[in-house]
């Protein structure tokens, strides 16, 4: 049973029929899904959802799916670690994990959006899917496109750390790179999009694949026992995770899941691409769009979409926004696997880093519960870190060369 009722512009309210549409034609606002919670709170409880498999769709009420989801049905599902010894390098009381970087298929939080997109593309009828991604989308609309038949077209800067790259061309899909930044890719495809008439996910089916980055809050408040973290640190790039997750959080309450309660969010970028940290610290609503200088390429959107709602959910939750440098990228990505055993990518070295400037300056206090938000894996970006973790210590196959080596320690 399908209990969406439509879309509905964010700014002026107006009503659209659920059709591949992603910007309102008289304010130009952006539109999402819109449902029937009365609906949903009738059919769905916690005795539901616990006796279906772990993944994203036990949740599939909350999900803009008119038929049972056709693509990713094993995507979700991952891991919420209760960090205590990152939690103690840190000085935090009650500190978690939630770990997208194991995530099925293409390990990171992209598949759960695509999941959502491509099952949707396919309700439409398309049969030609597309993307512009910074990486971790590239892989996974590959991926998924590949197991469902449907003939797809990435397009990325052609910069990209070649783990991305590999790990898109792998599914045999169209990829394309363009020699310019990840804004100058969106707006290439924006008009590609238009003229073409495939179903770009992050465009013009955009309104649906955003819904899937709430099964990321979903999980979370079930694995913390069906209650809200007082904190969760997580990473903006244009801006939909974050707006998406503090939904989930709102969606959870109204159809009475979990108790009302309070959770401030918290923002993380990286300093050489920080429009909406920056406009949070100025006090400003607008976003001053930038030129990316950072190693974390999947945060380096200089003009984010959603970068005006990212702002208003962290005021509105009452949360913090931060950035951090790339060399503080390196040391929260060493922090966490030498801590947790976690290689994290570059993003979770900027969500880290993030929660431990947040913690030192007071913005979260440290007896209260906290979640790091890690949204991709670290063998994704090795580069990243090549010459800054050391190197192999290399000896003959010869006992006493061990030794004298354990002799130097």
């Amino acid at each position: 049973m399908s209990f969406i009722k439509g879309l509905k512009c964010r700014e002026c309210g107006r009503e659209y029929p659920k059709e591949p549409l992603h910007v309102c034609e008289f304010c130009f606002g952006p539109l999402e899904v819109d449902y029937d919670y009365q609906g949903i709170q009738r059919v769905l409880s916690r005795e539901v959802i616990a006796q279906r498999p772990f993944t994203m769709w036990r949740y599939r009420e909350l999900l803009p799916l008119d038929e049972e989801p056709m693509v990713g049905l094993r995507v979700g599902g991952t891991p919420l670690i209760k960090a205590d010894r990152l939690a103690k390098a840190l000085g935090a009381a009650e500190l978690y994990i939630k770990n997208d970087a194991v995530n099925f298929p293409t390990l990171s939080f992209k598949d759960r959006v695509v999941a959502v997109a491509l099952s949707k593309a396919k309700e439409f009828g398309f049969e030609v899917v597309a993307c512009a991604s910074t990486g971790n989308l590239a892989n996974s609309v590959a991926a998924l496109a590949a197991t469902n038949g449907l003939r797809s077209y990435v397009f990325i800067p052609a910069d990209l750390e070649q783990g991305k790259v590999l790990g898109t061309l792998i599914y045999g899909t169209q990829l394309i790179g363009i020699k310019g930044s990840y804004d100058e890719v969106n707006r290439l495809c924006s008009e590609i999009a238009g003229k073409y008439g495939w179903a770009f996910v992050n465009i013009n089916i955009r309104p649906y694949y955003a819904e899937g980055s709430k099964t990321f809050g979903f999980e979370t408040a079930e694995q913390l026992g069906w209650r809200l973290p007082r904190h969760i640190v997580v990473p903006m790039a244009g801006g939909s995770l974050i707006t998406k997750i503090w939904k989930a959080f709102q969606e959870l309450q109204k159809v009475g899941l979990i108790e009302k309660s309070e959770c401030r969010i918290h923002g993380a970028q990286a300093t050489g691409c920080a429009p909406i940290t920056t406009a949070f610290k100025e006090g400003a609503d607008l976003i001053k769009p930038v030129k990316p200088q950072t190693i974390a390429k999947s945060l380096a959107i200089g003009n984010p979409a959603d970068g005006f709602y990212a702002l208003k959910t962290i005021r509105e939750s009452g949360g913090w926004a931060e950035d951090i440098s790339d060399e503080e990228i390196i040391e929260a990505m060493k922090l966490l696997a030498e801590t947790e055993g976690i290689f994290t990518e570059t993003a979770g070295g900027v969500t880290v880093g993030v929660a431990q400037k947040l913690l030192e300056k007071g913005a979260i206090p440290k007896e209260e519960s906290i979640v790091i938000s890690i949204t991709g894996n670290g063998l994704k970006t090795q580069e990243a870190i090549l010459g800054k973790v050391g190197a192999a210590q290399v000896i003959n196959a010869k006992l006493n060369e061990f030794e004298a080596l354990v002799r130097e320690k």
